[in-house]
């Protein structure tokens, strides 16, 4: 009987919307299988993703992302993907029912936060119902971060 050593995967992927926190305050969120085609596994693993312009919307009661980009895998030959093609999102239908629920709510919006890896090796996507920021609410999250900086500073 021979045993193989299977490695675990390392969960080094980690892309975030970084402009997300500064123009949005989360009131939910949710972690959402993404349906994936050929390459642009690869090309995650790699890292070569951005979520800065991309947003979710409804189609047919389905939860999708658009402006995702994951860039052409490097290797593959003429069978690449199109680097920035809506991708559909698998939550439970309890998820999807109160996600749209909520999104009638006038100012409230579904904004991609994260993109990972998990444990199994499955490419996920965190998604955050969102509530857009006004100018004078930024003000006061930088308010409050250069204080908490000045406090660290003084301990």
């Amino acid at each position: 009987m021979v045993l193989l050593y299977v490695p675990k995967l390392s969960n080094t992927i980690n892309i975030e919307n970084r402009r997300a926190k500064f123009d949005y305050q989360f009131l939910d969120q949710f972690v959402a299988g993404i349906v994936l085609e050929g390459t642009e596994i690869k090309s995650i693993r790699e890292g070569k993703a951005g979520l800065s312009d991309s947003y979710c919307y409804f189609k047919n009661d389905e939860l999708y992302v658009k402006n995702l980009h994951i860039t052409e895998y490097s290797e593959a030959s003429f069978r690449n993907h199109e680097p920035t093609r809506e991708r559909k999102l698998l939550l439970s239908r309890q998820e999807l029912n109160k996600l749209s629920k909520k999104i009638m709510d006038a100012g409230l919006t579904i904004i991609p936060v994260r993109l990972f890896i998990n444990d199994k090796g499955y490419a996920k996507l965190e998604v955050a119902l969102a509530k857009g920021k006004r100018e004078f609410d930024k003000r006061d999250d930088i308010k409050k971060k250069d204080i908490e900086r000045e406090m660290n500073r003084k301990f």
